[in-house]
Protein backbone atom coordinates (compact mmCIF):
# COMPACT_ATOMS: atom_id res chain seq x y z
CA UNK A 1 0.00 0.00 0.00
CA UNK A 2 1.26 3.52 -0.69
CA UNK A 3 2.21 5.59 2.35
CA UNK A 4 -0.66 7.93 3.26
CA UNK A 5 1.33 10.13 5.61
CA UNK A 6 4.92 11.33 5.55
CA UNK A 7 7.68 9.42 7.28
CA UNK A 8 7.84 10.81 10.82
CA UNK A 9 11.48 11.18 11.83
CA UNK A 10 12.46 11.87 15.43
CA UNK A 11 14.93 14.72 14.96
CA UNK A 12 17.80 13.90 17.36
CA UNK A 13 15.26 11.75 19.20
CA UNK A 14 12.51 13.70 20.93
CA UNK A 15 14.33 16.93 21.87
CA UNK A 16 11.10 18.74 22.62
CA UNK A 17 11.09 16.73 25.86
CA UNK A 18 14.62 15.49 26.56
CA UNK A 19 18.15 16.78 25.80
CA UNK A 20 18.91 16.10 22.14
CA UNK A 21 20.83 12.95 21.22
CA UNK A 22 20.50 11.54 24.74
CA UNK A 23 19.42 7.94 25.26
CA UNK A 24 16.13 9.02 26.81
CA UNK A 25 15.47 11.37 23.88
CA UNK A 26 15.74 8.46 21.45
CA UNK A 27 13.85 6.05 23.69
CA UNK A 28 10.97 8.50 24.06
CA UNK A 29 10.73 9.10 20.30
CA UNK A 30 10.68 5.37 19.66
CA UNK A 31 8.00 4.83 22.31
CA UNK A 32 5.91 7.62 20.77
CA UNK A 33 5.78 5.78 17.46
CA UNK A 34 8.16 7.53 15.08
CA UNK A 35 9.04 5.78 11.84
CA UNK A 36 12.73 6.62 12.24
CA UNK A 37 15.17 8.62 14.35
CA UNK A 38 17.93 10.92 13.18
CA UNK A 39 21.40 10.80 14.75
CA UNK A 40 24.03 13.31 13.63
CA UNK A 41 27.62 12.06 13.67
CA UNK A 42 30.96 13.76 14.18
CA UNK A 43 34.39 12.26 14.87
CA UNK A 44 36.44 11.86 18.06
CA UNK A 45 40.22 12.12 18.35
CA UNK A 46 40.50 8.36 18.01
CA UNK A 47 38.07 7.95 15.12
CA UNK A 48 34.87 7.05 16.94
CA UNK A 49 31.61 8.28 15.37
CA UNK A 50 30.00 10.34 18.12
CA UNK A 51 26.34 11.38 18.12
CA UNK A 52 26.32 15.18 18.43
CA UNK A 53 24.72 17.85 16.28
CA UNK A 54 28.04 19.65 16.00
CA UNK A 55 31.66 18.91 16.81
CA UNK A 56 31.63 21.97 19.10
CA UNK A 57 29.97 20.58 22.23
CA UNK A 58 29.88 23.30 24.88
CA UNK A 59 26.17 23.92 24.38
CA UNK A 60 25.03 20.31 24.56
CA UNK A 61 27.29 18.77 27.24
CA UNK A 62 28.77 19.67 30.63
CA UNK A 63 32.29 19.98 29.18
CA UNK A 64 32.60 23.68 30.09
CA UNK A 65 32.13 22.79 33.76
CA UNK A 66 34.76 20.09 33.79
CA UNK A 67 38.03 21.55 35.13
CA UNK A 68 40.11 18.67 33.78
CA UNK A 69 39.16 19.76 30.25
CA UNK A 70 39.53 23.53 30.70
CA UNK A 71 42.73 23.61 28.64
CA UNK A 72 40.93 22.05 25.65
CA UNK A 73 38.95 25.24 25.01
CA UNK A 74 40.05 26.71 21.70
CA UNK A 75 38.98 28.61 18.60
CA UNK A 76 38.66 26.91 15.23
CA UNK A 77 37.22 27.61 11.81
CA UNK A 78 34.69 24.96 10.81
CA UNK A 79 33.15 25.26 7.33
CA UNK A 80 34.19 28.93 7.17
CA UNK A 81 32.61 29.71 10.57
CA UNK A 82 34.86 30.73 13.47
CA UNK A 83 33.84 28.94 16.67
CA UNK A 84 35.21 28.99 20.21
CA UNK A 85 34.62 26.10 22.56
CA UNK A 86 35.40 22.41 22.95
CA UNK A 87 35.55 20.08 19.95
CA UNK A 88 35.01 16.34 19.69
CA UNK A 89 38.15 15.82 17.64
CA UNK A 90 40.23 16.97 20.62
CA UNK A 91 38.87 14.21 22.90
CA UNK A 92 39.19 10.45 22.85
CA UNK A 93 35.99 8.46 23.02
CA UNK A 94 36.81 7.41 26.57
CA UNK A 95 36.97 11.08 27.54
CA UNK A 96 33.78 11.98 25.69
CA UNK A 97 31.99 9.09 27.38
CA UNK A 98 32.49 10.85 30.74
CA UNK A 99 30.53 13.91 29.56
CA UNK A 100 26.81 14.33 30.22
CA UNK A 101 24.13 15.64 27.87
CA UNK A 102 22.49 19.04 28.34
CA UNK A 103 19.52 20.81 26.79
CA UNK A 104 20.67 23.23 24.10
CA UNK A 105 17.60 25.50 24.19
CA UNK A 106 17.27 26.06 27.91
CA UNK A 107 15.05 29.15 27.71
CA UNK A 108 12.61 27.52 25.31
CA UNK A 109 12.62 24.05 26.83
CA UNK A 110 13.20 24.25 30.60
CA UNK A 111 11.39 20.94 31.20
CA UNK A 112 13.91 19.19 28.99
CA UNK A 113 16.72 20.99 30.80
CA UNK A 114 15.56 19.36 34.04
CA UNK A 115 17.17 16.18 32.64
CA UNK A 116 20.59 17.83 32.25
CA UNK A 117 23.74 16.07 33.42
CA UNK A 118 22.06 12.67 33.82
CA UNK A 119 22.97 10.84 30.61
CA UNK A 120 26.24 10.14 28.82
CA UNK A 121 27.09 11.07 25.25
CA UNK A 122 26.33 8.28 22.76
CA UNK A 123 28.18 6.71 19.85
CA UNK A 124 26.52 5.92 16.54
CA UNK A 125 26.71 2.24 17.43
CA UNK A 126 24.66 2.88 20.57
CA UNK A 127 21.84 4.43 18.55
CA UNK A 128 21.92 1.73 15.87
CA UNK A 129 21.59 -0.95 18.53
CA UNK A 130 18.87 0.97 20.38
CA UNK A 131 16.75 1.24 17.24
CA UNK A 132 17.24 -2.41 16.31
CA UNK A 133 16.17 -3.45 19.82
CA UNK A 134 13.10 -1.19 19.72
CA UNK A 135 12.09 -2.64 16.35
CA UNK A 136 12.17 -6.15 17.81
CA UNK A 137 10.36 -5.13 20.99
CA UNK A 138 7.62 -3.23 19.15
CA UNK A 139 7.29 -5.69 16.28
CA UNK A 140 7.68 -3.07 13.55
CA UNK A 141 10.39 -1.71 11.30
CA UNK A 142 11.97 1.46 12.62
CA UNK A 143 14.57 3.28 10.58
CA UNK A 144 17.67 5.36 11.12
CA UNK A 145 18.22 8.58 9.18
CA UNK A 146 21.95 9.11 9.60
CA UNK A 147 23.24 12.65 9.08
CA UNK A 148 26.98 12.94 8.46
CA UNK A 149 28.44 16.28 9.53
CA UNK A 150 31.45 18.34 8.40
CA UNK A 151 33.03 15.72 6.14
CA UNK A 152 35.40 18.09 4.33
CA UNK A 153 36.50 19.62 7.63
CA UNK A 154 37.28 16.22 9.12
CA UNK A 155 39.07 15.18 5.92
CA UNK A 156 41.38 18.12 6.53
CA UNK A 157 42.24 16.51 9.87
CA UNK A 158 43.06 13.24 8.14
CA UNK A 159 39.79 11.36 8.63
CA UNK A 160 38.08 9.35 5.90
CA UNK A 161 34.58 9.82 7.27
CA UNK A 162 32.98 7.66 4.57
CA UNK A 163 35.29 4.83 5.58
CA UNK A 164 34.42 5.25 9.26
CA UNK A 165 30.70 5.22 8.47
CA UNK A 166 31.03 2.20 6.22
CA UNK A 167 32.88 0.24 8.88
CA UNK A 168 30.40 1.14 11.62
CA UNK A 169 27.31 0.34 9.57
CA UNK A 170 28.82 -2.93 8.40
CA UNK A 171 29.85 -3.99 11.89
CA UNK A 172 26.41 -3.10 13.29
CA UNK A 173 24.51 -4.96 10.56
CA UNK A 174 23.00 -1.84 8.99
CA UNK A 175 24.89 -1.81 5.65
CA UNK A 176 23.16 -4.50 3.61
CA UNK A 177 19.63 -3.15 3.26
CA UNK A 178 17.96 -5.48 5.75
CA UNK A 179 17.14 -2.53 8.03
CA UNK A 180 15.63 0.80 6.89
CA UNK A 181 18.59 3.12 6.55
CA UNK A 182 18.67 6.63 5.12
CA UNK A 183 21.95 8.54 4.80
CA UNK A 184 21.92 12.31 4.47
CA UNK A 185 24.43 15.13 4.36
CA UNK A 186 24.80 18.75 3.30
CA UNK A 187 27.87 17.58 1.35
CA UNK A 188 26.88 15.40 -1.59
CA UNK A 189 30.36 14.00 -2.13
CA UNK A 190 30.18 11.77 0.95
CA UNK A 191 26.84 10.40 -0.26
CA UNK A 192 28.41 9.45 -3.59
CA UNK A 193 31.36 7.78 -1.85
CA UNK A 194 29.17 5.67 0.41
CA UNK A 195 26.93 4.61 -2.47
CA UNK A 196 30.01 3.59 -4.46
CA UNK A 197 31.15 1.51 -1.47
CA UNK A 198 27.92 -0.48 -1.70
CA UNK A 199 26.17 0.72 1.46
CA UNK A 200 22.51 0.05 0.75
CA UNK A 201 20.03 2.70 1.79
CA UNK A 202 18.18 5.81 0.72
CA UNK A 203 20.52 8.72 -0.06
CA UNK A 204 19.19 12.21 0.67
CA UNK A 205 20.90 15.52 -0.07
CA UNK A 206 20.28 18.21 2.54
CA UNK A 207 19.63 21.70 1.21
CA UNK A 208 19.81 24.92 3.21
CA UNK A 209 17.60 27.86 2.28
CA UNK A 210 20.76 29.90 1.56
CA UNK A 211 24.47 29.41 1.04
CA UNK A 212 26.58 26.81 -0.74
CA UNK A 213 27.75 23.31 0.24
CA UNK A 214 31.17 23.42 1.82
CA UNK A 215 32.57 20.43 -0.06
CA UNK A 216 31.86 22.09 -3.39
CA UNK A 217 33.08 25.48 -2.16
CA UNK A 218 36.36 23.80 -1.17
CA UNK A 219 36.65 22.29 -4.65
CA UNK A 220 35.19 25.00 -6.86
CA UNK A 221 35.19 28.24 -4.87
CA UNK A 222 32.57 30.74 -5.99
CA UNK A 223 31.72 28.51 -8.93
CA UNK A 224 30.05 26.08 -6.50
CA UNK A 225 26.28 25.98 -7.01
CA UNK A 226 24.10 27.48 -4.31
CA UNK A 227 21.62 25.34 -2.42
CA UNK A 228 18.87 27.55 -3.81
CA UNK A 229 19.97 26.84 -7.39
CA UNK A 230 20.09 23.11 -6.67
CA UNK A 231 16.44 23.22 -5.57
CA UNK A 232 15.34 24.69 -8.91
CA UNK A 233 14.34 22.39 -11.81
CA UNK A 234 17.72 22.52 -13.56
CA UNK A 235 19.53 21.77 -10.31
CA UNK A 236 17.19 18.90 -9.51
CA UNK A 237 17.83 17.49 -12.99
CA UNK A 238 21.50 17.13 -12.07
CA UNK A 239 20.64 15.14 -8.93
CA UNK A 240 18.68 12.44 -10.75
CA UNK A 241 20.57 9.17 -10.53
CA UNK A 242 23.00 10.54 -7.94
CA UNK A 243 20.71 10.70 -4.90
CA UNK A 244 17.26 9.39 -4.03
CA UNK A 245 15.89 12.60 -2.61
CA UNK A 246 16.41 15.99 -1.05
CA UNK A 247 15.73 17.33 2.42
CA UNK A 248 14.92 21.02 2.55
CA UNK A 249 14.54 23.76 5.11
CA UNK A 250 10.78 24.06 5.65
CA UNK A 251 10.95 27.73 4.62
CA UNK A 252 11.75 26.53 1.10
CA UNK A 253 8.27 24.98 1.05
CA UNK A 254 6.35 27.57 3.08
CA UNK A 255 7.92 30.47 1.15
CA UNK A 256 7.09 33.21 3.70
CA UNK A 257 7.13 36.80 2.52
CA UNK A 258 8.85 39.64 4.36
CA UNK A 259 5.86 39.98 6.69
CA UNK A 260 5.95 36.33 7.65
CA UNK A 261 2.92 35.32 5.60
CA UNK A 262 3.06 31.96 3.88
CA UNK A 263 2.90 32.10 0.09
CA UNK A 264 3.52 28.38 -0.43
CA UNK A 265 3.59 25.60 -0.87
CA UNK A 266 6.35 26.38 -3.32
CA UNK A 267 6.87 24.15 -6.36
CA UNK A 268 10.00 22.45 -4.95
CA UNK A 269 8.16 19.32 -3.76
CA UNK A 270 6.27 18.84 -7.02
CA UNK A 271 9.37 19.58 -9.07
CA UNK A 272 11.37 16.96 -7.17
CA UNK A 273 8.58 14.40 -7.41
CA UNK A 274 8.37 14.97 -11.16
CA UNK A 275 11.98 13.77 -11.30
CA UNK A 276 11.46 10.76 -9.07
CA UNK A 277 13.11 12.36 -6.05
CA UNK A 278 11.74 12.10 -2.52
CA UNK A 279 11.40 15.22 -0.41
CA UNK A 280 11.95 15.50 3.35
CA UNK A 281 11.69 18.74 5.31
CA UNK A 282 13.04 20.09 8.60
CA UNK A 283 12.11 20.93 11.25
CA UNK A 284 8.45 20.80 12.32
CA UNK A 285 8.33 22.39 15.77
CA UNK A 286 5.34 23.85 17.63
CA UNK A 287 6.96 26.71 19.57
CA UNK A 288 6.36 30.28 18.44
CA UNK A 289 10.12 30.78 18.16
CA UNK A 290 10.24 28.37 15.22
CA UNK A 291 6.99 29.14 13.41
CA UNK A 292 6.72 31.61 10.54
CA UNK A 293 5.19 34.88 11.69
CA UNK A 294 1.69 34.17 10.43
CA UNK A 295 1.28 31.24 12.82
CA UNK A 296 2.80 32.66 15.98
CA UNK A 297 0.51 33.20 18.94
CA UNK A 298 0.62 34.78 22.36
CA UNK A 299 2.67 33.63 25.31
CA UNK A 300 6.20 34.31 24.11
CA UNK A 301 8.76 32.30 22.15
CA UNK A 302 8.35 29.05 24.14
CA UNK A 303 4.56 28.92 23.87
CA UNK A 304 2.97 26.77 21.20
CA UNK A 305 1.50 28.71 18.29
CA UNK A 306 -0.81 27.52 15.53
CA UNK A 307 1.65 24.83 14.51
CA UNK A 308 -1.08 22.67 13.00
CA UNK A 309 -1.77 25.33 10.37
CA UNK A 310 1.91 25.50 9.42
CA UNK A 311 2.26 21.73 9.40
CA UNK A 312 -0.88 21.52 7.27
CA UNK A 313 0.81 23.48 4.49
CA UNK A 314 3.76 21.11 4.66
CA UNK A 315 1.53 18.03 4.63
CA UNK A 316 -0.54 19.32 1.75
CA UNK A 317 2.63 19.94 -0.27
CA UNK A 318 3.01 16.15 -0.36
CA UNK A 319 6.34 15.75 1.43
CA UNK A 320 7.65 12.23 1.96
CA UNK A 321 9.20 12.81 5.37
CA UNK A 322 9.17 15.33 8.22
CA UNK A 323 11.73 15.88 10.94
CA UNK A 324 10.04 16.59 14.26
CA UNK A 325 11.07 17.50 17.81
CA UNK A 326 7.78 16.52 19.50
CA UNK A 327 7.12 13.01 18.24
CA UNK A 328 3.72 12.63 19.90
CA UNK A 329 2.35 15.81 18.34
CA UNK A 330 3.63 14.78 14.91
CA UNK A 331 2.17 11.27 15.12
CA UNK A 332 -1.19 12.74 16.14
CA UNK A 333 -1.16 15.33 13.37
CA UNK A 334 0.33 13.56 10.39
CA UNK A 335 -1.39 10.24 11.02
CA UNK A 336 -4.65 11.69 12.31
Amino acid sequence: MPRTSPLIIGHRGAPGYRPEHSRSSYALALAMGVDAVEPDVVVSKDGVLVVRHENEISGTTDVADRPEFADRRTTKTVDDAELTGWFTEDFTWDELATLRCRERLTQLRPASASFDDEQPVLRLRDVLDLVRDASLEQGREIGVVLEIKHVTYFAGLGWDVAGLVEAELTDAGWADGDLPLTIEAFESTVLHRLRERGIRGVYVYLLEAAGRPFDLVAALGRAAPTYKATARPAGLDRLVGLVDGISVDKRMILAPDKLGRVSGPSPVVADAHDRGLRVFTWTCRPENAFLVGQYRGRGGPAAFGDYEAEWGVIRDAGVDGVFVDHADLAVAFFRG
